[in-house]
């Protein structure tokens, strides 16, 4: 697997990951607010970098430098669990550095604990369009 820079010609698809994935993770949305042209939005002005395996496309992450702010980590649902969403995480903060912060819906409790796991912490609580999240932070190394 690599992780290298997205090309614009990588966003078909980043798009069908973002959409598959949170089509079958994001149960506390309702399936209409999940839209497959949602990618572009979600992701305009943001550096992008992709994982691949054979050639293929497995995830994504993107990023707002200005705020070290991690703004999407998908992985294409068959291949979740099997390192990507890692290695995306490790090239991201390679190029963002630390301190970094993201959101994470709280009721997505599998990506809860896989940041946890990986040393985020939870720091505060808010709320957005698509609910209760915790906003996580990965202090600076020591």
């Amino acid at each position: 697997m690599i992780t290298r820079v997205a090309s614009r010609r990588d966003h078909p698809a980043c798009a069908k990951i973002f959409y598959a994935a949170r089509k079958a993770t994001f149960h506390w949305m309702p399936p209409a607010k999940i839209r497959f042209d949602d990618f572009e939005q979600a992701t305009a002005d943001e550096p992008i970098w992709v994982a691949e395996r054979q050639r293929q496309i497995v995830g994504f992450v993107s990023w707002w430098p200005p705020e070290n702010f991690i703004h999407n980590l998908f992985v294409a649902p068959g291949q979740q669990r099997s390192g990507v969403g890692e290695k995306l995480l490790t090239a991201c903060l390679a190029q963002i550095g630390r301190p970094a912060r993201l959101k994470c819906n709280i009721a997505n409790e599998a990506a809860l604990a896989f940041y946890e796991k990986l040393g985020w912490r939870r720091d505060s609580q808010s709320t957005s369009p698509e609910g209760l999240y915790w906003l996580m932070m990965l202090d600076a190394e020591k």
